[in-house]
C-alpha cells in the first residue's frame, strides 16, 4: 500500500497506482459536494436535460465551431505577429508589439464590448457569429504570437548556416530543418492554448452568441434550475476541454524525449 500511495515525484507511478488515487480523489471530491449539498439542503434535479437537448447540441456544436475556427483564424494571427515583432521595418514591429501588449493587458470582456459595440457597429459588422469569431482570434492570437515567438528564438541561428554548408536552399533550410524543431517547441503550447479558446468562447454570450453558455443562460432563466444548469454546463466544457489538455500533456512528454 505503501508503495501505491507514496511516490516520489520523478519517478512513474504505475497503472494500478494511478487508478487507485484517481478514484480515492475523485471519491474525496464527491463526498465534500455531496456534504456541502446537504448542508444548503439542496436537491438536484437534472431532468431538463432531456427536454432541451436539441438546444443543448447546438449549442455545444457551436462552441466546437467558435473553438476551431477562432483557433485556425487566430493562428495566423499569432502567425503574422510573431514574424512581425521581428521585421526590420520599425512601424511594422511596433504595431505588432503594441497589439500584443494591448491584448495581453486587458480583459477579453472589454474587448468583447469594445469591438462589437464600436467597431462592429462602425463596420457593419452584425453578424454576431462573425463578430464572436473575429473577437475571439484577435484575443487568442495574440497569446499565440508569444507562444510561436518564443518558439523561433530558441532555434539556434547556426543552423541556417550550417545547412547551407550541406547545400540546403532557404526554403529547404526552413521546410526540414527549422519547421520540425519549431513544431517540436510549440506544439503541446498551442494544444493547450486551443483548449482556452473554447473556454474563452463562454464570455461570447455577453454579445449573445447563441453557444454553450449563453444556451444554458436561457435554459435556466426559464426551468430556475441555476446550479444544475451551471454544474452540466461545466461538465460539457470538461468534455471538451480535458481530452486536449491530456493531449497537450502527452505531445509534451513525447517532444521533450525527441529533444
Amino acid at each position: 500500500m505503501k508503495h501505491i500511495l507514496l511516490i516520489p515525484e520523478n519517478e512513474k507511478p504505475t497503472l494500478t497506482a494511478a487508478i487507485i488515487n484517481t478514484l480515492l480523489v475523485s471519491v474525496l471530491l464527491i463526498a465534500l459536494f455531496w456534504i456541502s449539498l446537504n448542508q444548503i439542503q439542496m436537491t438536484l434535479d437534472f431532468s431538463f436535460i432531456g427536454t432541451y437537448r436539441i438546444r443543448l447540441i447546438k449549442g455545444f456544436g457551436m462552441t466546437v465551431a467558435l473553438g476551431l475556427i477562432g483557433f485556425i483564424i487566430s493562428f495566423f494571427i499569432g502567425l503574422l505577429s510573431a514574424l512581425g515583432q521581428s521585421c526590420k521595418i520599425l512601424a511594422v514591429r511596433y504595431f505588432c508589439n503594441l497589439y500584443v501588449m494591448l491584448i495581453r493587458g486587458t480583459p477579453l470582456i472589454m474587448q468583447i464590448y469594445l469591438f462589437f459595440y464600436i467597431l462592429g457597429t462602425a463596420w457593419g459588422i452584425e453578424n454576431r457569429f462573425v463578430a464572436g469569431i473575429l473577437i475571439l482570434s484577435l484575443f487568442e492570437g495574440a497569446y499565440i504570437a508569444e507562444i510561436l515567438r518564443a518558439g523561433i528564438q530558441a532555434l539556434d541561428p547556426e543552423q541556417m548556416e550550417a545547412a547551407r554548408a550541406v547545400g540546403f536552399t532557404r526554403k529547404q533550410t526552413v521546410r526540414f530543418v527549422l519547421l520540425p524543431q519549431l513544431i517540436v517547441l510549440t506544439v503541446p503550447s498551442l494544444t493547450g492554448q486551443f483548449a482556452s479558446i473554447i473556454k474563452d468562447s463562454s464570455l461570447l454570450s455577453m454579445i449573445a452568441v447563441i453557444e454553450l453558455t449563453q444556451t444554458i443562460r436561457e435554459i435556466t432563466a426559464t426551468n430556475f434550475k441555476l446550479f444544475e444548469g451551471y454544474l452540466f454546463l461545466g461538465f460539457l466544457y470538461l468534455c471538451l476541454t480535458l481530452p486536449i489538455t491530456l493531449l497537450s500533456k502527452r505531445l509534451e512528454r513525447r517532444f521533450r524525449h525527441e529533444a
